[in-house]
């Protein structure tokens, strides 16, 4: 196993202490503070660890997170399971990873949804599609890689939703089957409108690059 670098190890000391504090007072600067003096941080343990403050650390959460789910799903044998079955799997796995944490999560997408986070989040939702994305096998190059985690992007923040009113499995599984049929339909539709156009991009490009 890789050795953890000291400032993932010095935001993992940190985020253990933080996260029973989230619950009541959110993913603050004033919980953050609490955490680090709990912990016994520095502050120059706590620049190295998180020089952006929350931002890190929420970073670090769903980091954490994908790290699980990618663990959880090498310990499946995933190899009789269809694409959309591994990309399934991988996200009942990633929310079995935030499942301890479940208002902390809320907590966090209520932070993202503010105007000044909406961007981070976006980047966030795409990391976690490109995770799980991976995870399931998938080693496209090309736009479909985009069009693929794209789509997941778009659906996630549904599915955690669905997931914070804490619905049964079967109810949870056949919901996540729904989003990802819908999103894959769209998807091939969409690639019929999108490939003749990519194709004359890069036949364009050719001609540029030839002259």
């Amino acid at each position: 196993m890789t050795a953890q670098r000291p400032s993932i190890r010095l935001q993992d000391k940190w985020l253990d202490t933080l996260l029973p504090h989230v619950a009541d007072m959110g993913w603050t600067d004033q919980a953050v503070t609490l955490a680090a003096r709990e912990a016994g941080l520095s502050s120059e343990e706590t620049a190295l660890a998180a020089p952006n403050g929350v931002s890190d650390l929420l970073e670090r959460f769903f980091d954490r997170a994908e790290e699980d789910m990618q663990a959880a799903l090498e310990a499946q044998d995933l190899s009789a399971l269809r694409t959309h079955e591994k990309v399934a799997a991988g996200i009942r796995a990633w929310l079995g990873a935030l499942e301890p944490h479940r208002e902390a999560v809320r907590r966090a997408a209520a932070r993202g949804f503010l105007p000044w986070n909406a961007p981070d989040a976006a980047q966030r939702t795409w990391k976690t599609a490109d995770a799980i994305w991976t995870a399931a096998g998938d080693t496209a190059t090309d736009y479909n890689r985009e069009t693929k985690r794209g789509l997941l992007s778009a659906v996630l923040p549904t599915i955690v939703l669905y997931w914070q009113n804490e619905p049964d499995e079967a109810d949870l599984d056949a919901f996540i089957a729904k989003r990802l049929e819908n999103a894959m339909t769209f998807g091939k539709w969409g690639s019929k409108i999108a490939k003749p156009g990519l194709e004359l991009l890069d036949r364009l490009r050719g001609r540029g690059d030839a002259g």
